[in-house]
């Protein structure tokens, strides 16, 4: 099964490629991270979940840690957002 999380997280990094901003770059992470797992085996598998909507709400947390974690380190940065205190219509 590792051929096919492998598979994903390329397919998704490719799509991230394509995508602005980091929509797809999480789910590629996890996707790798799950490929990662199933090729070193039965020590790392055996706490996986052997049923398919198991390993997809594996493959979500693991998703949304990633995003969370890329998002804190390369997100948005302080004062990379600007803000108005007046509508220039109003004037």
């Amino acid at each position: 099964e590792w051929w096919f999380w492998g598979g994903a997280a390329v397919l998704l990094g490719i799509v991230e490629l394509l995508a602005p901003g980091f929509a797809f770059v999480g789910f590629a992470i996890g996707a790798a991270v799950l490929a990662g797992v199933f090729l070193v085996g039965p020590p790392a598998t055996d706490i996986l979940p052997a049923d398919v909507p198991g390993l997809l709400l594996v493959f979500a947390v693991l998703s949304i840690v990633a995003w969370v974690v890329l998002r804190r380190l390369v997100g948005v940065r302080k004062g990379q957002t600007k803000t108005y205190d007046h509508d220039i219509n109003e004037e």
